[in-house]
């Protein structure tokens, strides 16, 4: 018997084939085993910048609009290409240093991919 994957929405181990579609008894979700979203809930979470390109470790990218910093007098203007990324699993998703700013943190729904 082949090995099923869990429920994405409660991770309930009895999830059985209906026709095309796999079913969770236990929530009642229904989902398909092909669908992209059922690979980035295995495990491997992707970051996408604004645009819809997926980020990786070391990436360049440009900052799309001013972000204010706190404690700074002056935003991350846009335009601002930071370098060598590095993606984390928290809110604000690449941990970066920016020149004249430092090490920072942002969410990847405001740059987009050099």
């Amino acid at each position: 018997m082949s090995a099923l994957p869990p429920c994405p929405q409660c991770s309930s181990p009895y999830a059985y084939p209906d026709g095309v579609l796999l079913m969770c008894p236990e929530c009642g979700h229904e989902w398909s085993p092909e669908s992209p979203e059922a690979e980035e809930e295995t495990g491997e979470e992707t970051v996408k910048d604004a645009n819809g390109n997926v980020l990786q470790n070391g990436d360049d990218v440009i900052v799309i609009k001013d972000l204010p910093v706190k404690g700074a007098p002056k935003p991350v203007k846009a335009g601002t290409k930071v370098k060598n990324i590095r993606l984390v699993d928290a809110d604000h998703d690449i941990s970066c240093r920016i020149d004249g700013f430092g090490a920072m943190a942002l969410k990847s729904e405001f740059v987009r991919k050099a």
